[in-house]
């Protein structure tokens, strides 16, 4: 199964856009009103909140976009969490997983205000216990639920397969 979130990709740039052309008209509406009122500092600390909060926002949206695929046709399964913007060139925020099924343990979803993460737990070659967490914000609800069916079924299958050989 084969899945991602590439869609998503029109709508960050978007938002992007939004927030820099927001800037730039409270920047501008900032500048008309500072020089026909003489009560300057009200206008500073204003100007400085709203400022403040493009730069959060912005930070935010950063923080979260990032493009997930997810990928488990044949014996491995492939995760990768990799930048919107910018990751054809500069792959600085890449991050992959690449784990036979069989050493999959367990998975957990966590849904946090603004922000989704999946976690795997996964066991390496010697048999030491790892965890690996990604971004999952902007994979829609149905392609969770069908990474969340496909990993169930690779946990239970391991696990039956566990008690067998014990």
């Amino acid at each position: 199964m084969r899945i991602n979130n590439s869609k998503v990709k029109n709508t960050i740039i978007s938002v992007y856009f939004l927030l820099i052309v927001s800037a730039i008209v409270s920047a501008t509406v900032f500048k008309a009103f500072s020089n026909d009122d003489d009560d300057t500092s009200n206008l500073t600390l204003t100007f400085i909140i709203i400022s403040a909060g493009f730069a959060l926002l912005f930070f935010l949206v950063h923080f979260i976009s990032k493009y997930f695929e997810y990928d488990s046709d044949g014996l491995k399964v492939v995760v990768t969490n990799r930048g919107l913007l910018l990751s054809d060139n500069l792959n600085y925020r890449e991050h992959i997983l690449e784990f036979e099924k069989k050493d999959l343990y367990a998975y957990k979803f966590r849904n946090f205000i603004v922000y989704k993460t999946l976690i795997f737990y996964t066991k390496d070659s010697r048999g030491k216990k790892k965890q690996e967490t990604f971004n999952v914000t902007l994979v829609p609800k149905k392609k969770r639920r069908y990474i969340r069916q496909s990993l169930s079924k690779m946990v239970k299958i391991n696990k039956n397969s566990q008690k067998i050989n014990e």
